[in-house]
């Protein structure tokens, strides 16, 4: 079955004022939907379709030597992007709380470590807070180029998607304010069920 980008659970100006209506549409129907086409064709006619997004990106080894690239690529931009959604809310925002609270410790200190690294990312990157099975405990791990963390053996739990295309109309170069802004929004009851899920 084809990889399809997933319908939002809020509305396209549902996270204003902090990300723009016509930000949120242009990085979902277009960015977004970009990936999972480019994807589909990717993996079209290979032992990888019919896969998850989860056990392709987790197992790039096995993709085909020639589609590897276009499949970490768009792989992770769909996955990421997956993830990216649901971690924000109308009704984010706040601190986390439970077991994730606890593994992430100082809250002030976590934040400005992850703000700090998201910020200078290059290109198309990410930065995540992530996991691996079993843990229980977390890092913060910045990534290039759409890669995920998953082809390092890490659990996606909070990413924040920092290419130009996810706040440019508004923020222009204020890759900073878009950070700040984007910390109001964050869904921690999502990141939390990841994290149980994980451990």
């Amino acid at each position: 079955m084809a990889f399809e980008i997933p319908k939002l659970s809020y509305a396209y100006d549902a996270l204003e004022p902090h990300i723009d209506a016509r930000t949120m549409e242009i990085h979902h129907t277009k960015h977004h939907n970009g990936y999972a086409t480019n994807l589909n064709n990717a993996i079209a006619g290979s032992d990888l379709e019919g896969k998850s997004i989860e056990d392709i990106l987790s197992n790039l080894d096995a993709a085909p030597a020639d589609k590897k690239g276009a499949i970490n690529f768009n792989g992770g931009g769909f996955d990421n992007h997956c993830i990216y959604w649901a971690n924000m809310s109308p009704d984010g925002g706040g601190e986390p709380s439970g077991a994730l609270a606890d593994a992430i410790g100082d809250f002030a200190a976590f934040k400005e470590k992850f703000s700090t690294m998201a910020a200078p990312i290059q290109g198309s990157g990410w930065c995540w807070l992530c996991t691996k099975a079993g843990s229980g405990s977390v890092e913060i791990k910045p990534m290039p180029n759409q890669t995920s963390v998953r082809t390092e053996g890490f659990i996606p739990l909070l990413g924040i998607d920092v290419w130009e295309h996810a706040y440019y109309l508004n923020y222009q170069n204020l890759r900073p304010k878009y950070i700040e802004a984007w910390w109001n929004v964050v869904n921690w009851a999502d990141v939390a069920e990841r994290f149980e899920a994980a451990k």
